[in-house]
């Protein structure tokens, strides 16, 4: 009851044409805070604040556009609307605009926008821009490469506790790129990652505790982190985990298993499966069915053209 008097007021401010009046009611029936969500209701009061100019509704009915909540999906109305908030300073229009000049939605794909709108964002401390300004020195899209620009952006936007910069540092110091290769590091950052539940992370500290890099080689931990990673479908975690119940290292050996997981491999595609057709040949007869599924997913890798069996 409580909910529906504060909706009620704000209603009534909202139609005397109080811009943020208006957005505020947008994001109570976009979240669905105090009246049934309704996206088309949000759309509806996030135009009314968006026509007065005012930039918080312009970027959330660009966003609205962009996944087509409450409207047609439209990219180029999304960047129109971003456009419009990205000139009034609000950083994540900048940062949205910035993505789309990346991706090449509603607008022609140009690195150089995308940086450029990335870095006013990041220039506010907006952290997932920061991040993304990283990955455009990493990969030199938009900018000269420069691994250590890419270090800086990383970390500033890892300091503020973004998952996936952590994960990035963790790739740059694990490769030693822009920075001394430091294995200590890596496992520092990839753990700040996997505790924010990063799967890329939670794969890569398996590697390391696989191969010893960075902390004490072991098996065990490896296995405890490429399950975390496979469990939440990570083809190459699965593959991985496979390899490990198939030589029976970290785990007891198991050849069920072991082909459980390279099936769930090979159901997303994972073709490297062919290599270890070795598998069913260990397998007693008892459960031969398991060689003519591995025979059926080696050809589904012949037909991607995976030449190497």
């Amino acid at each position: 009851m409580e909910n529906k008097k504060i909706v009620n007021i704000l209603e009534k401010v909202a139609n005397q044409k109080f811009a943020w009046a208006q957005y505020d009611i947008g994001l109570l029936y976009l979240h669905g805070k105090g009246v049934k969500q309704n996206y088309f209701k949000a759309v509806k009061w996030f135009k009314k604040a968006a026509n007065q100019g005012y930039a918080p509704a312009e970027n959330n009915l660009g966003i609205a556009y962009y996944y087509g909540h409450g409207v047609k999906q439209n990219y180029f109305k999304a960047v129109k609307w971003h456009k419009k908030a990205a000139n009034q300073r609000y950083v994540r229009a900048q940062y949205s605009l910035g993505l789309m000049y990346y991706n090449g939605k509603g607008v022609k794909q140009d690195y150089f926008k995308a940086v450029k709108w990335l870095k006013k964002a990041a220039n506010q401390g907006y952290a997932p821009a920061e991040n993304n300004l990283g990955i455009a020195y990493y990969y030199g899209h938009g900018v000269k490469q420069n691994y250590f620009k890419a270090v800086k952006w990383f970390k500033k936007a890892a300091n503020q506790g973004k998952a996936s910069a952590q994960y990035n540092l963790g790739i740059i110091y694990k490769d030693g790129l822009g920075v001394k290769q430091d294995y200590f590091k890596a496992v520092k950052w990839f753990r700040k990652a996997v505790n924010q539940k990063s799967i890329l992370a939670e794969y890569n500290l398996g590697l390391l505790y696989f191969y010893g890099t960075g902390v004490e080689q072991n098996y065990f931990k490896a296995v405890k982190w490429f399950r975390k990673a496979a469990t939440r479908g990570y083809a190459i975690a699965q593959y991985d985990l496979g390899l490990l119940y198939l030589h029976g290292k970290g785990v007891k050996q198991n050849y069920f298993k072991a082909a459980k997981w390279y099936k769930k491999a090979a159901d997303q595609g994972f073709a490297n499966i062919k290599s270890n057709l070795e598998l069913e040949y260990k397998i007693n007869l008892s459960v031969k069915q398991n060689y003519l599924k591995a025979m059926k997913w080696y050809k589904k890798a012949i037909v991607q053209r995976y030449t190497n069996a």
